[in-house]
């Protein structure tokens, strides 16, 4: 293995993902020496399969849905139908915009970029394209990729993952769906605009389960309305090809059929045959485990991102590569507040949240310390003008701050924002009810919320 002895960088970085991106990014903007190894493209799985080219692709059905609902909007319009073509052409160019976008920042941030299959060969080192990479430190960032099951053939054509479904050259006239969390109803949501019978099936009671259980059956209530079909609470069984489609049997024998099967059990971690157990990374089952500072047991490697077992979003690898980049170059950190992070799921309706469930601050705090109250965006002018349906809900210690947020309707995820402030930031219902929000606006949603929870409600709907 060839070794230029003669460069030895700050940090080396396996990965290009967001993660690993954005510790190169803000490690060279501190003066480090960075390189970073990708063996795909920069921007990983949520530039090019995951978060933009699946919001591209719900956009798309909010535009289809838009077509043929305009006449409740008094707008005489007509649907022909969805061009597959043109709408590949569309999310691929706003895939192509950012990838651009991000190469020349890259290169703008004198970052050393390699192209290449990278692997740990030492603590301090990773051997790709047939040279030896040295670093002071490491940082693994090789991300995640589509999980299956036991006798789940993933084809491509008929049983499918994320990653085929983002490119399939077809909308499907039916689709079952495996699995009800981000992935399965971002899809089922996305199907079903562009004019696919839709099955999810759920093993667990409900659709989104980490969600607070309120936002759970408002988004069921919203799919049942939707035409969206579910079955929840039975596991998958097996699965076999039928004459023109797949059949899936659940544990308890009953059997749904369509044109495809969406396997959406949620992505597993890159990390087999890389080197790191070979050079004492702790792991368990393929996560590597890391401290609260990203750094694993090895003082010189850290890891982040969907590589690491904290909440795979993009967002979170960006925090987690600036927090290490930043403890590298000296400068003081502060853990990431997992809770506090905005969490949205991009489906019809949206469903966002920040902070914990109501089942778990009467976990944590008991029963009788935590108060939660509603809003229904019925009573909130903007969203009657979208016509969308939902709800905010707040959960409170007695007494005290604000410690959940969750919020179901059209646009909730441009609200996050806010009440990401709201819960880092232990307000009150009492401060945040003092904000003037705009009229008429969603936004203005989340302020009634907090004057009803204060004692003070305005358009509150019983």
């Amino acid at each position: 293995m060839a070794n230029d002895a003669s460069t030895v960088f700050d940090l080396v970085i396996l990965g290009g993902g967001s993660g690993g991106y954005a510790a190169a990014l803000r490690a060279s903007q501190l003066g480090l020496d960075v390189a970073l190894i990708e063996k795909n493209k920069l921007g990983g799985t949520c530039l090019h399969n995951g978060c933009i080219p699946t919001k591209a692709l719900l956009h798309a059905g909010e535009v289809a849905d838009s077509a043929r609902e305009a006449a409740q909007f008094g707008v005489k319009t007509s649907f022909e139908g969805i061009d597959i073509a043109g709408v590949h052409k569309y999310k691929d160019d706003v895939v192509s915009g950012l990838y651009k976008g991000l190469q020349g920042l890259v290169a703008s941030r004198k970052v050393t970029y390699i192209e290449g299959e990278g692997r740990l060969s030492s603590p301090t080192s990773v051997d790709v394209n047939g040279q030896r990479i040295q670093g002071r430190h490491v940082l693994l960032a090789t991300g995640s990729v589509p999980k299956s099951l036991p006798g789940l053939n993933i084809d491509g054509n008929r049983i499918l993952s994320s990653d085929h479904a983002l490119v399939l050259d077809r909308v499907p006239e039916s689709a079952i769906i495996l699995g009800g969390g981000v992935i399965g109803v971002e899809f089922a949501s996305a199907w079903k605009s562009f004019g696919a019978e839709v099955t999810v099936i759920e093993g667990l009671k409900h659709l989104v389960p980490v969600e607070d259980e309120n936002s759970s059956k408002l988004l069921e209530r919203a799919f049942r309305k939707r035409g969206i079909k579910f079955n929840l609470g039975t596991f998958f069984d097996k699965t076999e090809y039928t004459e023109n489609g797949v059949r899936v049997t659940l544990a308890d024998g009953k059997t749904f059929e369509a044109e495809v099967l969406l396997v959406a059990i949620g992505r597993g971690p890159v990390s087999q045959g890389l080197g790191y157990e070979e050079n004492g990374v702790a792991m368990d089952r393929g996560y590597v485990l890391v401290d609260e500072y990203m750094q694993t047991n090895v003082p010189t490697i850290s890891a982040v991102g969907d590589l690491v077992p904290t909440l795979q979003l993009a967002h979170v690898g960006f925090a987690e590569g600036i927090l290490v980049a930043e403890r590298l170059a000296g400068l003081k950190t502060v853990p990431i507040d997992y809770d506090g992070v905005p969490r949205v799921t991009y489906c019809h309706p949206e469903v966002a949240s920040v902070g914990i469930t109501e089942a778990k601050a009467k976990e944590i705090y008991g029963a009788d310390k935590v108060i939660a109250a509603k809003f229904n965006l019925a009573g909130n002018g903007k969203s009657k003008i979208l016509k969308t349906a939902g709800e905010i809900k707040l959960v409170q210690v007695k007494d005290g701050a604000v410690v959940g947020i969750h919020m179901v309707g059209d646009r909730m995820g441009e609200q996050v924002g806010e009440a990401q402030l709201i819960y880092n930031w232990e307000a009150l219902p009492s401060e945040v009810a003092q904000l003037i929000h705009a009229h008429p606006t969603q936004n203005e949603a989340l302020g009634e919320a907090h004057l009803a929870l204060a004692g003070k409600p305005l358009h509150n709907h019983d």
